[in-house]
């Protein structure tokens, strides 16, 4: 929302992609090497990938409607009409975007909650530092609020922050608008959602930590992304999520090599390894990818 206000919106789109693959790669990876050290394989329930795998793939194909149709009728429509065409393309698929992820919320905690109820039980049940973390002290309530308003300050200030030196960093660096939004930005964004989620994978809660990854990356996909969309439609501003050909092929290859590893309901390093490894081929393409003209203002 910080760059919705500066209208950078190649920067949005970038960092929008950038989190679904940071956590669907990056910290998935992470996530099967750290349960895969400690055992030769790591299981999860077939409730949780296959529900996960299953709203990646949606949202991936969903997500690449509006630039698929962009690219189909450039050479047909004027600039004018093809730009009216794909704001409204991106909107009302916005629209449904967010209307599955209440549907994916409803399913998950109301019609077949004793589902995952029965999965996360079984999954405290494996916790290794289960009696370690009970002895553990804990906060009081009124600790955690003020806890939670810090950090919410802090975070709120950072983000601020590293908007405003986005422009900077480019022109001193000459690093693109696209590797910030797509790879510096997501990183600093989920690293410590990502230290969550490879610690319940160390302590073999692995489908404690594939919700939370599977869960963070459809709440980017079906929820953040769209909802940037359509506050900017409130805002009057033409944020549409028109992405280039490049972010495409790289969100649905990402999905289809995500979706190959969950598919047996078991992990281990090298499938980790693997994940981390097309994470950093992206990472290195994105550093290379220049800016489409007409961004230097940015």
């Amino acid at each position: 929302m910080v760059l919705l206000a500066g209208d950078q919106f190649t920067v949005i789109k970038a960092a929008i992609l950038g989190s679904i693959l940071a956590t669907m790669l990056l910290c998935l990876g992470l996530c099967f090497i750290a349960g895969g050290m400690r055992r030769d394989e790591a299981e999860f329930s077939e409730t949780v990938s296959e529900a996960g795998s299953g709203l990646l793939l949606t949202a991936g194909v969903a997500l690449a409607i509006p630039a698929i149709f962009s690219y189909s009728m450039a050479k047909s429509l004027t600039v004018e009409e093809l730009d009216s065409k794909t704001l409204h393309i991106s909107r009302i698929v916005s629209v449904l975007l967010v209307i599955a992820y209440g549907v994916f919320v409803w399913f998950q905690a109301r019609t077949h909650h004793g589902i995952y109820d029965a999965i996360f039980e079984h999954d405290e049940q494996r916790d290794h530092d289960k009696r370690k973390d009970i002895n553990k002290p804990k906060l009081t309530l009124t600790e955690c609020v003020i806890a939670l308003v810090i950090s919410i300050t802090l975070v709120t200030f950072m983000a601020i922050y590293l908007v405003e030196q986005i422009h900077p960093i480019v022109l001193k660096h000459g690093i693109s608008d696209h590797f910030m939004g797509l790879i510096l930005v997501p990183l600093v964004e989920k690293a410590a959602e990502h230290l969550t989620a490879v610690d319940e994978a160390w302590d073999n809660q692995m489908n404690f930590a594939l919700s939370h990854v599977l869960g963070a990356t459809l709440q980017t996909a079906l929820l953040n992304g769209p909802l940037v969309v359509i506050v900017a439609w409130g805002l009057h501003k033409h944020m549409d999520i028109v992405f280039e050909v490049f972010d495409i092929g790289m969100l649905i290859l990402s999905i289809l090599t995500v979706g190959n590893f969950l598919r047996d309901q078991k992990s281990n390093y090298l499938e980790g390894f693997l994940c981390v490894i097309v994470y950093l081929a992206i990472a290195v393409a994105a550093f290379y990818y220049p800016n489409p003209p007409g961004l230097g203002e940015h």
